[in-house]
């Protein structure tokens, strides 16, 4: 054996071991909880082979798939009458459209919703089911039945498999700035929001950047996007360790914010695996549209450097030192893990201060320095941001936006 074998081999090992660390704190801190959901059927299958063979006034309905643009352009041939008639006739798809109005999208997911919690209180009184799966039912009914609740504005919602969803805080039609927030591993419908330390769900992040933003600037024009509309790594396995759901997400991510107002700046704020998404889809989002990727208690955005991003949009990251997953990794070999560490010097992010985020999931908290500036950030006003020790410099260079 040669030496430059014997050190290949050594750092072949030395990577190995590290990522079997991951695995061990994947399986001890909490990143995911093993969550077994027995597969349902696909409803949202079934409705868009209905809407495939559909029609509305005569012409045929356009694929699911073809884009927000031209989703857009059939609307906008509609009336209102015929589009709320689109929405309650096939809501699992018209609710998911990207391109349709918002308020049709709105009105889809109530249908939807209230139809599928109907199916779920039937379910958890079914002899056919173990009590596991009533119970399982039961709860899915009692989601369903608050994401119906008045005022809420479903963008989206899948019940299939654990389910996805995506609301919005704010007026979508108005908004000028509009932040997007993508959380990471074992996200779904049921985790979509929690009662205690609602901060640490997605709902429960959207709100609290939202009622910042209207505090901070009650004259600004502002929406909050809370996405959980993907697939996330569920359990202790390799799903979490690689890119695949990232980069199955990032073309969901796409679709969202090609659809999103072209007046509108867009700023995403991506949660733990959420950031890997977020690097991934990074160069492919509209350089006029996005002006700031944020990721916070990231495991790497499968780059090395933020330059690699290919975005003209300014890169932040925080991770508070209470935050396990620092203690991570952060490498990349053979697909396996996600690159470097964003705080890291080398990697050339904009190191925001995370004062009072206790843990993994504490960055929306009340009264910490993390979401103090992810509103500073959402509303473009850099010059407020406050940087992380020692990193001083983090908003040189810019203005407000």
């Amino acid at each position: 054996m040669t030496p430059f074998d014997e050190r290949f081999n050594a750092t072949s090992i030395r990577a190995l071991l590290a990522l079997a660390v991951i695995f061990v704190m994947l399986a001890t801190t909490g990143w995911t909880a093993i969550r077994p959901h027995k597969g349902a059927e696909d409803p949202r299958a079934a409705a868009l082979v209905s809407w495939l063979h559909g029609s509305v006034a005569g012409h045929k309905l356009p694929s699911a798939s073809a884009g927000a643009d031209s989703i857009a352009h059939f609307f906008a041939t509609l009336t209102a009458g015929q589009s709320r008639q689109l929405a309650n006739r096939y809501p699992l798809v018209v609710g998911n459209l990207d391109g349709a109005p918002v308020s049709v999208r709105y009105l889809a997911n109530r249908v939807a919703l209230a139809q599928t919690r109907v199916t779920e209180i039937a379910r958890s009184h079914s002899s056919l089911l173990t009590p596991a799966g009533r119970k399982d039912a039961d709860k899915r009914a009692h989601r369903y039945a608050s994401l119906l609740s008045d005022g809420r504005q479903i963008l989206a919602f899948d019940p299939t498999g654990a389910g996805r969803a995506a609301e919005v805080f704010g007026d979508l039609g108005t908004a000028d700035r509009v932040a997007v927030v993508v959380p990471g591993v074992d996200t779904d419908i049921s985790t979509f929001e929690r009662t205690a330390k609602s901060y640490a769900a997605p709902v429960g992040m959207a709100r609290a950047l939202y009622s910042a933003e209207r505090a901070q600037d009650p004259s600004a024009h502002t929406a909050v996007i809370a996405w959980a509309n993907y697939t996330t790594p569920s359990g202790v396995g390799l799903d979490a360790s690689t890119g695949e759901l990232a980069e199955n997400g990032a073309v969901r991510l796409n679709s969202l914010v090609e659809a999103l107002p072209s007046t509108a700046r867009i700023s995403l704020f991506c949660h733990s695996y959420g950031s890997v998404l977020c690097g991934v889809a990074a160069p492919d989002l509209p350089s006029d549209k996005i002006s700031d990727i944020t990721v916070f208690g990231s495991p790497g955005m499968r780059v090395s450097r933020a330059a690699q991003l290919h975005t003209s949009a300014n890169v932040w990251a925080a991770r508070d030192p209470s935050d396990w997953i620092g203690e991570v990794p952060h490498l990349e070999i053979a697909g396996l893990g996600h690159g470097a560490d964003p705080v890291s010097e080398s990697f050339g992010a904009r190191v925001v201060g995370t004062e009072g985020a206790l843990g993994h999931p504490g960055y929306f908290a009340p009264d910490t320095e993390s979401l103090a500036n992810f509103t500073d950030i959402a509303l473009g006003q850099y010059s407020a941001v406050r940087c992380a020790p020692n990193r001083e410099d983090c908003a040189s260079g810019l203005g407000q936006s």
